[in-house]
Parts: structure tokens; sequence; C-alpha cells
């Protein structure tokens, strides 16, 4: 097995991080070569991450020296996915998808979405697509499962109204950032909370606030610019029985139910109902499950690697070298919180997925946590609300991309009238600025984290 003890081995400092640099340069060179070439938005899945992460584990398997023989470096490679965060990362994945899976089979999405559309005061309506796609995400775990649902009719709307495009799929694409920075069964909701530590509805509370009122000022800054005069018309029908699985899940959530349980009496609600509708058979439940898990493979995998990636990076010193730079250039809590924005927000830059960003600075960040005793749900607030920012914007990012293809527009059109994602940015820097949202224990002095640097339970609910 690795050895725990580093210090008998030489410590590469930056040289550590030659394998996820060489991962990033693959991943990252080879989506910019295909761009030039014409592959415009399939440009950054010529070559997938998978491929490139298997590039970098074999740069991992060379590195380390006379010292670290190969056993070694498989070992550092599986302590750093087996951990029990990551482990239960992927089973919560894998949950979250059957679910949605199952729910969508049975009408869930649509019913969800029309049902938004009807109730939506016509006098507003970019307001309202904003307002829509922020509960569908929501309700939903998915930004791009919004995207692709609303976006359709967004675009209609504004063809019919002769409204301006742009404002028209933006508000699909905040409202989508929204609901996929809250919901409980995000994949960004589960990654930051599993890596900083922190229940699910305790992230909600503190991340909720901060996304309530970047939304309000939002649907006021839509409100305004819009042209007034562009209605949603036509029947949407919807089944109120089949948004029922959705309200399940976000309410149980807030009540702390326990993550697994709650997404597995998820999949049997939303199953019941399909099955009562007559949408579902037994065996399409059992497809949905199946279909909704598989989707998820991608991320489970990459998860995997890029925590065994961590792990040898770890071995090699780097994690500690990056730390004790990070930590001599920060000074205050202040800082620890523009530094944990700002890793973030770089490899979402970097990466094109939040999700993944969040997987990657999460077990970065966690020493400077613990250095400024900064509440695991503020870290896990700040790691999501800074990779969805980003992702929102970025011209790389799936969830431009599929605006893109929607609308046939220039991703700096869109990122032009992503009112939301700056906003929320704004907002959480004014909260970090003037020292806003601490915990009762922050004030207090309390200390949240163990000698492991473990929060402890008792302080962090």
């Amino acid at each position: 097995m690795a050895n725990s003890d580093s210090k008998q081995y030489k410590q590469y400092g930056l040289s550590a991080f030659l394998p996820l640099i060489i991962f990033l340069g693959i991943y990252l060179g080879a989506g910019i070569i295909f761009a030039l070439l014409g592959y415009a938005g399939d440009s950054f899945k010529q070559i997938s991450r998978v491929a490139a992460l298997v590039v970098g584990l074999l740069v991992c398997l060379l590195m380390g020296g006379k010292e670290r023989n190969l056993e070694h470096r498989m070992d550092a490679w599986c302590q750093g996915m087996a951990n029990a965060d990551t482990m239960i990362m992927v089973m919560i994945f894998l949950l979250a998808g059957a679910f949605s899976g199952v729910a969508g089979a049975m009408g869930g999405v649509e019913s969800t979405a029309n049902l938004g559309l009807t109730l939506v005061p016509h006098q507003f309506v970019f307001a309202g697509i904003f307002i829509i796609s922020a509960f569908v995400a929501t309700a939903m775990g998915t930004s791009m499962g919004t995207i692709s649902a609303i976006g359709p009719i967004a675009v209609a709307v504004a063809q019919a109204a002769n409204a301006h495009m742009g404002l028209s799929i933006a508000a699909v694409l905040g409202g989508a950032m929204f609901g996929d920075n809250l919901s409980m069964i995000s994949d960004t909701t589960i990654a930051a909370t599993r890596g900083a530590g922190c229940n699910m509805k305790d992230k909600f509370k503190m991340n909720g606030l901060i996304a309530l009122i970047s939304a309000i000022i939002t649907c006021v800054l839509l409100t305004v610019i819009g042209t007034g005069n562009a209605e949603i018309t036509g029947t949407f029908e919807y089944d109120i029985v089949k948004v029922i699985p959705y309200i399940f899940i976000l309410v149980f959530a807030l009540t702390g139910v326990n993550v697994f349980f709650l997404l597995l009496a998820g999949v049997a609600v939303a199953g019941v109902i399909g099955m009562a509708t007559g949408t579902l058979t037994i065996v399409g439940v059992s497809q949905g499950m199946v279909s909704g898990m598989s989707g998820m493979y991608e991320i489970c995998i990459v998860t995997l690697m890029m925590r065994g990636m961590s792990g040898v990076v770890r071995d090699l010193g780097g994690i500690d070298w990056m730390v004790n730079k990070m930590v001599s250039k920060v000074r205050s809590r202040k800082g620890a919180e523009y530094m944990i924005s700002a890793m973030v927000s770089l490899f979402d830059l970097a990466l094109g997925n939040n999700t993944i960003a969040i997987i990657l600075a999460a077990p970065l960040v966690r020493d400077m946590a613990v250095e400024h005793n900064i509440a695991p749900k503020r870290v896990a607030s700040l790691l999501d609300i800074f990779a969805c920012v980003v992702q929102g914007i970025i011209p790389h990012g799936g969830q431009v991309l599929l605006c893109i293809t929607l609308t046939g527009l220039s991703p700096f059109t869109i990122a032009g009238y992503g009112f939301y994602m700056y906003i929320l940015a704004i907002v959480t820097i004014v909260t970090i600025q003037f020292g806003l949202m601490r915990t009762k224990e922050e004030k207090a002095g309390i200390k949240l984290y163990d000698e492991n640097n473990q929060p402890i339970a008792a302080y962090n609910k």
C-alpha cells in the first residue's frame, strides 16, 4: 500500500500536477483544434474527457521516481478513488439518474414545464420564462434537460412576437442555472455538499437566499428590458399528479431526509404514479431506471478518475504545495472565500464542466476552509455558485452550446444577456466583501472541524 507518511518520499511541488496539466492540455487543446477545423459546437466532444483522463492515468503511473514503485503508484490512485465521500457521491449520482429517468418516462418533465407555462402571467413573458426554467431545473436537477424542454418554446415565443431571441434564450439559460445550482438532485449540489462535507438542506438554505435575491433582481431587469408585447400562446396540457414526484423530492429534502432513502422513495413514487396513470408498466419503470442511470455513467467514471488523479497528486506532494502557496497568500477569511471562488471558476473555465470543476476544487480548498474556520455549507455554496456562474457564460460549456444550437446565435450574444449569472456573482461577491452569511458558530469562534479536518457534525447543522 502507498505509505501515508509522504515525508519520507521526494515531494514534487508544482511538478506533481503534471498529470492534470497533460489532461487539460489534451482535452482543451483538442477542443480548440477541432473548433478551428469547423466542428463548432461538437469540437469538445471529439476527444472525450475520459480518453484524456486515461492519458493522465498513464502519466500518473510513470511518475514517482525509484522510491515509489508501480504498486505504490497504483495504491495512491486507488486510495484517491476509494474514499467514502467519492463512493457516496457516485451512488447518489446513479440514484439521481434513476429518479430522473423514471420521472421523465412517466411524463413528469412535460407536465412540470406545461404547468409553469400555464401559470406564468403573459405580460411578464421573459421573467416568466426565467421563472419556469428555474422551477423546472430545480425539480429536474438538470440544466441541460431544462434548456432542452423550455428552449424551443422560448425560441417560438421570440419568433412569434418578434422579440429579442438572445434575451429569450438567455432567460431560459439563467433559470436553468438557478435550478442546477439549488436542486437537491443536481450533480453540482451532490458534488459540492459531499466535497465540503455538509448536508444538502444546509447548503440549500445558505445558497438559497443568495440565489433568490439574484433571481428577483433578474426578473425585474428582464421585465424592464423586455419588449412587453411578447406573449406565450398555445394550449399547454399537464397532469398535476405527474408533478408530485418532483415536489416530493424538494419538500422532503428540505426536511433533512437521508438522500439515499429519499431518492429511492422518489423512484418508487414516480413509478407508482406512472403505473397508476397508465403511462408506465413495471417494465417501463425498470427501463426508465436503467436509462437514467446510464446517463450518469460518464460523470461517475470521470469522478472516480479525477479523484484517483488527485490521490496521486497528493502522494507526490502537490496538494500540500498548493495549500501552502494558497495559505501564504490568504491572510483572512475574506481572502480564503475569494480564493475558493477563484479556484473553482478557473477549473470550470478550463474544463467546461461545473460538476467536474467542483469535484476537482473541493479537496484542494478543504485545508484552507479549516484554516479560516469557514462553515462547510458556505464552502459548498461558494463552490456551486461560481461553478454555475462560469458554466452559464463560457462558450464551450454544454448549456451555452445547446442554446447556440437552438437559436443559431453566437455565444457572445447569449452571454451578453446572461443577467442572472452576472447578478449572482455580484451578490455573492458582496457577501464575501462585507462578511455576510456567517453562521452563529463562526461568529462565536466555535471550531467547526476536528483534528482530521473533518466537519464536526454537531456544529454543522
